[in-house]
């Protein structure tokens, strides 16, 4: 009674585009419409850098890691940033919205189990202070913590700093961005304590263009003698 009342009060809609659900998508949360549009990252690709390869190449390395490796040894991404997946994101880094980047992750936890050991550690980009103060809020922190609530893993936002004011990466080119980040990163004092007996650390962003990010990323954490791997929630359809 009190439920039928409120589904007539208070419609249930897409998490992605807020259309009226039919009933078999009212346990999903998620339109058929949405949900054919949403591209999982694919699994043929370089094991490098990550970028989609032919089956036959794959698993690289791809012909950019042979003459420019990434700091990173493995790359991994979820989903392919377009459609209802960048939407979510956007609706919620620009609006709070965080209800279907929510549903994107808990469709991914069985595939990010298959990648992530409970030994692992997460780590986010982070963000200028600046930048996090003004905003209330460490996006990258928030996936960080939602990815190792699924994989079953530690996380730590502190570990990995940023250095200085740097232009937002999204507003630059290829290879602006490169030169934007190269002294952006450092590691705190005391990451070696806190990583504990991790063999393993994942450095997780919301969205992969270029790459840039979290190949310097990457780079800060390297000489600690850890392997250092990269994944993102979505990534662009091209190396930008």
């Amino acid at each position: 009674m009190v439920n039928g009342v409120q589904r007539l009060l208070f419609p249930p809609t897409c998490l992605f585009c807020q259309q009226l659900l039919d009933t078999p998508s009212l346990s999903t949360g998620c339109c058929r419409d949405c949900f054919e549009k949403i591209a999982v990252w694919p699994r043929s690709t370089c094991m490098r850098c990550g970028t989609e390869l032919p089956e036959v190449m794959a698993p690289g390395p791809c012909g950019h890691c042979l003459n420019h490796p990434p700091a990173q040894i493995e790359s991994r991404s979820l989903f392919a940033y377009r459609g209802p997946v960048r939407d979510a994101i956007l609706g919620w880094k620009l609006q709070g919205q965080d209800g279907a980047v929510r549903w994107l992750l808990e469709s991914a936890i069985p595939g990010l189990k298959e990648i992530i050991s409970e030994q692992d550690l997460l780590v986010p980009v982070p963000m200028p202070l600046s930048r996090m103060r003004k905003s209330g809020s460490h996006h990258a922190a928030d996936l960080c913590r939602w990815m190792a609530g699924g994989a079953g893993c530690r996380w730590d936002w502190q570990l990995l700093r940023r250095v200085g004011e740097q232009p937002r990466q999204s507003s630059l080119s290829g290879q602006a961005r490169r030169r934007n980040l190269r002294k952006a990163f450092s590691l705190s004092d005391d990451f070696r304590a806190r990583r504990g007996e991790a063999s393993v650390v994942w450095v997780v962003d919301d969205i992969m263009t270029t790459g840039s990010t979290l190949h310097f990323a990457a780079r800060a954490i390297k000489p600690v003698g850890c392997e250092v791997k990269v994944l993102s929630l979505a990534r662009t359809l091209n190396r930008g």
